[in-house]
């Protein structure tokens, strides 16, 4: 975090040649070549590892393969070993990782963002400790360790050793419930502070014609994928997680039968869309949304951007008067919750047990980390791809040519923290106020940010989902296959009416839970909360990481 300034790869180029050529014996860490430099003044020799690298499929044919690219090119002339890249599909890449550990054929370098994939390798001593590698041999992610504390929690093992790597990022919300306030405006109602009141403002948008046009063809509500996480958490279900009751870990069964007997009421008074179940990735709902149909729409945000600014002007076409605003999620009888935020402490990269050259991984994972390498492989190269905008912050030259040749990078760079580059990791950056659309999208995300970044209020499950502690193998496939008989069972009880009540359903989630073993899970989630939550990362380090992000 001292090395706010960038500096231009030209300059870090000449810094590293001068360098080389000083000699003076330097521990190779210690100097600004990446490669480090021999006593003798010339370069030293290279190690030799492999890198895991997601393969999302986006590469351009005119780019080559993930495993072989300009970026792969650039990171073996720039970075202190040689590296030969691994594609995981992004996919399922827990299926990748099972058959290269069992063949003994995995990568040096294991980036993988999914704690269910790297804890179970821990246990395993698939991965090697890095407590003394990061003291000795590492520079930028020893500094970063110094500055982020809550790092250490992220990524130590059960036998108090650090076995991952993690970065720091900007806070954001994940998820978020947006009203049309012209349609409030319209009807002469209020925002909805309580759910009861969300109920009723659903209802009147989906009878009262709030668009005048003289038909019933709107939707109070979306009621599809990520709508029903929202929903759940307005009401703290934890959905197949858990959450705090009592103080302690809990299923909290009792809060999803609420959410339930919510929806229920939505679908059989045809406020929300009958074929809900259907639009399993909630691509209809969007589209209802953007047709100027839906009222309130709970919702995943991908991009806050592409949100508050692409898909405004898209509404805005089909409804020119269509206000939309987000809105704090409504007090339920289970209190008032902030939805899904963007987790600030991220586990992203390990060490195979087996590597023969630790310290150039080591070396490699700081040379990643470093600010020029992360906004060249974020942004491209200054002068080619970015320039510097007043801020100090790239801004794409040619988008085109940014999309075709940088924008399927970013995942060279899984273990960089955004937040060594503050001025520039900030999402507001993407905005340009003096753009009329944009600036309405800045203001929409900054109210955002405001009602959601809210400590005050609570959080449906125990901790962030990368947190949670991960079951024991037999407990996680238990808890899989009953997960899903659960929501099956919810569902069923939305759609068949009188016909099955949601207190049925109640009775028969608690029987299935029981019979599938679920208290040998419970237990294992309230030994953890009462022996490990001192040393696991959980909201209020959430909080305090927020805190000092704002600093």
């Amino acid at each position: 975090m001292k090395r706010w300034l960038y500096v231009s790869l030209a300059a870090v180029a000449a810094a590293a040649l001068v360098t080389a050529c000083s000699g003076g014996g330097k521990d190779p860490a210690e100097s600004a070549d990446p490669g480090g430099s021999s006593a003798a003044g010339t370069p030293a020799k290279k190690g030799d590892i492999t890198v895991s690298v997601y393969d999302r499929g986006n590469v351009p044919a005119s780019e080559g393969k993930i495993e072989s690219n300009r970026w792969t090119k650039w990171i073996n002339e720039n970075g202190p070993a040689n590296a030969t890249f691994v594609p995981i599909p992004r996919t399922d890449p827990g299926q990748k990782w099972n058959v290269l550990f069992a063949s003994q054929s995995a990568p040096d370098i294991v980036n993988e963002f999914d704690p269910n994939i790297l804890n179970p390798l821990i246990d395993q001593k698939q991965l090697m400790p890095l407590d003394e590698l990061i003291d000795k041999h590492s520079v930028e992610y020893k500094q970063l360790l110094k500055d982020y504390p809550a790092l250490k929690k992220v990524t130590t093992g059960p036998d108090g050793k650090i076995y991952k790597i993690g970065r720091v990022l900007t806070t954001i919300p994940l998820n978020a419930m947006f009203i049309r306030t012209d349609w409030l405006n319209a009807l002469n109602l209020q925002v909805p502070k309580t759910t009861e009141e969300l109920y009723q403002v659903a209802k009147a948008f989906a009878e009262r014609d709030p668009d005048g046009n003289g038909k019933k063809d709107t939707y109070g509500m979306a009621l599809s994928w990520r709508s029903e996480n929202v929903i759940d958490g307005m009401f703290g279900s934890p959905g197949s997680s858990y959450g705090l009751v009592n103080g302690l870990p809990s299923r909290a069964f009792e809060n999803t039968r609420a959410a339930v007997e919510f929806k229920k009421r939505l679908y059989d008074e045809n406020i929300v869309d009958k074929d809900f179940a259907n639009d399993k990735n909630g691509t209809k709902a969007r589209q209802d949304f953007l047709n100027g149909k839906i009222g309130i729409y709970p919702v995943f945000v991908s991009s806050w951007f592409d949100f508050s600014v692409t898909d405004m002007q898209t509404l805005k076409k089909a409804a020119p008067g269509a206000i939309v605003e987000p809105i704090a999620l409504p007090k339920s009888p289970a209190g008032e919750y902030v939805p899904e935020l963007q987790n600030p402490i991220q586990a992203t990269t390990a060490i195979n047990a087996k590597t023969k050259d630790p310290v150039a991984a080591i070396k490699y994972i700081d040379f990643i980390d470093r600010l020029s390498t992360g906004r060249t492989l974020r942004f491209g190269l200054e002068g080619t791809h970015y320039k510097l905008n007043e801020r100090g912050c790239p801004q794409p030259i040619d988008p085109e040519k940014t999309k075709t040749e940088v924008s399927w990078a970013g995942d060279f760079a899984q273990s960089y923290s955004h937040l060594l580059d503050p001025k520039c990791a900030a999402y507001e950056t993407q905005y340009n106020p003096s753009v009329p659309e944009q600036k309405a999208g800045l203001d929409m995300f900054g109210k955002a940010k405001k009602l959601y970044m809210d400590p005050n209020k609570q959080y449906r499950t125990v901790t962030l989902g990368e947190h949670m502690p991960t079951l024991p193998k037999e407990m996680q496939t238990t808890m899989n296959t009953v997960s899903k008989d659960i929501n099956d069972i919810w569902l069923k009880s939305v759609l068949r009416g009188e016909s099955y009540s949601v207190e049925q359903a109640y009775k028969d989630v608690l029987s299935t839970w029981e019979k599938a073993g679920g208290k040998q899970i419970d237990d294992f989630m309230i030994d953890w909360y009462k022996n490990k939550k001192d040393s696991s990362f959980l909201m209020k380090d959430l909080w305090d990481t927020v805190a000092k992000q704002s600093q």
